[in-house]
């Protein structure tokens, strides 16, 4: 060691690195001792969240040996992942699922020392994720990582591929909603989405736009996964159940997907719907995951001025999220990037006419005019023009849930894409 490596800018994030291996190992041959291994082992990397938990609830059944790091290092889950063994740094021992997982990383008392000593080590040590996954990949050898979205765990996965010593395992990198369509643009994130598709041994989204990306970003085409869904399919009786009956024409609810941002244009949407004024009597807006000061702001003048009522929904189960819009006439989404939606999706499935912006995949399930509208996502005017006509016109939105639903017949049932999930694997040779 160089005495430049003493200096406590240096020695620090050494010792701390050093002190975690040996923590980890010593955790390990504790915890992964009760681990047994079964007829394949996939390590996902991926952001903890809901999409995460129905994709591998897909395979959950398949008695394989399940692990999952999490890309985003929040030292918790979903409330609904399960049967998974978790990769933590620290993580609070009262979190609330921790008996439907087998957790494993630094066990702390709260929640709230949890995430302080996670911003410490992210202060000291930047990369101490890289490292745990390198070191967690050497230690658990899976047959396959899946990393899940591109711009947090692709990139955690390729810095752990480039130092990794050894044969590394199959690497299949799966592309997220806006992570080469948006991302693929920006100089910050080019090169690094390049390396991720020269590196992986397969790629897979949800779009054919994004397999034709992948393919003029360096992605070998013998490589590509089928396409389909990211987020699983849908038990299409419990959405018969969940459907408003009657008519989508007798509907009097307007979903407007909330977000506003980086990439969404709630307000956009909001502003075509106050264009719309005075076609809007005795129909409520119903706008969810609407959490920016923005868009509530926005919401109560546009009640002040229109005199319609507007409804903001909280979390709310998946259950309660495909009756909304199985009581809806129309949802509304949009973004300046996506891939399929899967608000846009839930609408298509439960007969609520789709419009939805341009700069998504949604053109790869619907027919522009006739069974949804595609729109622009900085025109209001143009999105207004929508709006009139799927209000206006009852025929249309009638039809349109009619072949929306054969659709999702063919292309939407949970069993079939489940199948499609598990060929997914036996496609990738170990």
């Amino acid at each position: 060691m160089r005495f430049t490596d003493l200096r406590p800018k240096r020695f620090v994030p050494l010792f701390i690195k050093a002190m975690l291996q040996l923590y980890w190992e010593l955790i390990y041959s504790v915890r992964m001792g009760m681990v047994k291994r079964k007829s394949k082992r996939i390590l996902f990397v991926a952001i903890p969240e809901i999409h995460t938990v129905r994709w591998i609830r897909q395979i959950s059944d398949q008695n394989w040996d399940i692990h999952l790091f999490p890309a985003i290092d929040r030292g918790a889950v979903h409330s609904e992942m399960e049967d998974v063994v978790v990769h933590y740094s620290f993580y609070s021992k009262r979190d609330g699922n921790d008996y439907k997982v087998k957790s494993i990383g630094i066990p702390l008392i709260s929640s709230y020392i949890t995430l302080g000593m996670i911003e410490i080590m992210k202060k000291f040590v930047p990369d101490y994720r890289d490292v745990q996954l390198k070191w967690l990949i050497g230690k658990i050898k899976p047959d396959i990582v899946h990393s899940l979205e591109f711009q947090h765990a692709g990139y955690l996965v390729l810095a752990a591929k480039r130092t990794f010593k050894g044969k590394f395992p199959v690497w299949i990198a799966t592309n997220w909603g806006s992570d080469i369509y948006l991302f693929g643009r920006l100089h910050e994130h080019k090169d690094r989405i390049q390396q991720i598709l020269s590196s992986c041994d397969y790629y897979s989204c949800e779009c054919c736009r994004d397999a034709l990306l992948a393919i003029s970003f360096g992605a070998k085409e013998e490589t590509i996964l089928p396409v389909f869904p990211n987020t699983g399919g849908y038990d299409l009786q419990r959405v018969t159940e969940l459907k408003h009956p009657g008519p989508t024409s007798e509907r009097r609810i307007i979903m407007l997907k909330g977000y506003w941002g980086w990439a969404y244009r709630s307000l956009v949407g909001l502003r075509a719907l106050e264009r719309c004024a005075d076609i809007l009597e005795g129909y409520t807006v119903v706008i969810y995951l609407g959490f920016n000061w923005e868009i509530r702001i926005a919401a109560e003048l546009f009640t002040l001025n229109t005199g319609i009522p507007v409804t903001f929904l909280p979390l709310v189960s998946h259950d309660e999220m495909l009756s909304y819009h199985g009581r809806a006439r129309i949802s509304i989404g949009i973004n300046i990037s996506d891939a399929i939606s899967t608000s846009f999706l839930e609408a298509l499935v439960m007969g609520s006419f789709p419009i939805q912006t341009h700069t998504s995949c949604a053109n790869e399930w619907i027919e522009d005019g006739r069974t949804g509208i595609l729109v622009p996502p900085e025109d209001p005017e143009i999105i207004e023009k929508a709006i009139r006509r799927a209000l206006t016109d009852d025929a249309l939105v009638n039809q349109a849930a009619e072949e929306n639903w054969t659709t999702a017949i063919n292309r939407l049932d949970e069993n079939i894409l489940k199948l499609k999930t598990l060929d997914f694997y036996k496609r990738v040779q170990l």
